[in-house]
């Protein structure tokens, strides 16, 4: 059966997924941008995204272990885009331009029913009203013998984190403070629920560590 693996998610020092007012101009929110910068000068980040080069070592590492072996995709909303409520037209395609950087089926958690949008390089966004264990279910008749990645944001992997659906996380934290934002672990006892940290690797920009469920 196909993996559900939360590869690659940055967190600040003080455990924020993402900083406070999130916005289209902001759309990982105040300072959030800088969760990320172990991550955007990989080379598996500058190829996904159609560039050339990057930096090797342990970021490079870990990056490319979080789209080995990858099918689908699961997102939240909020992670497709800053629209909230019901979708007033169809003219919203995602933070990525006409040819996201996945190029495969991507399930988008929502409230909000919307036809499938198709996209240039394989990449399919459906949209899934019917919960966190419908997308699964979905993403792994679609997986074959590939894994799924839970790509986030923050309610969407708290939501399967509670639910014992993620087999495997890898937190790559960042040594920046947000102050406030969407807290990833606040209130989750995550060893109650079966899950133990089997990796701790620093690296100069992030510390990674990998929490698997037993």
């Amino acid at each position: 059966m196909a993996r559900l693996l939360a590869h690659g998610f940055s967190i600040s020092l003080d455990g924020y997924g993402a900083g406070p007012s999130q916005s289209l101009e902001n759309p990982l929110g105040v300072g959030g941008e800088g969760l990320h910068d172990w991550l955007v000068h990989t080379r598996t980040f500058k190829r996904m995204h159609g560039g050339e080069g990057g930096d090797t070592g342990i970021d490079e590492d870990f990056a490319a272990r979080g789209v080995a072996g990858i099918g689908p995709w699961i997102i939240g909303r909020n992670m497709f885009g800053p629209i909230r409520g019901p979708w007033p037209d169809e003219s919203w395609r995602g933070w990525w331009g006409e040819n996201p950087p996945y190029h495969t089926p991507v399930f988008v958690l929502t409230h909000h029913k919307r036809p499938p949008l198709e996209m240039k390089g394989g990449t399919v966004f459906h949209f899934v009203t019917e919960g966190i264990h419908a997308a699964l279910e979905r993403a792994r008749a679609a997986a074959g013998r590939q894994d799924i990645r839970l790509g986030g944001g923050v309610a969407a992997i708290r939501q399967y984190l509670q639910a014992r659906l993620v087999d495997e996380m890898h937190l790559a934290v960042s040594p920046i403070l947000l102050g406030s934002g969407e807290h990833l672990l606040a209130g989750l006892d995550l060893p109650a629920i079966g899950y133990r940290c089997t990796e701790c690797v620093p690296s100069a920009k992030a510390v990674h560590y990998v929490i698997a469920r037993t």
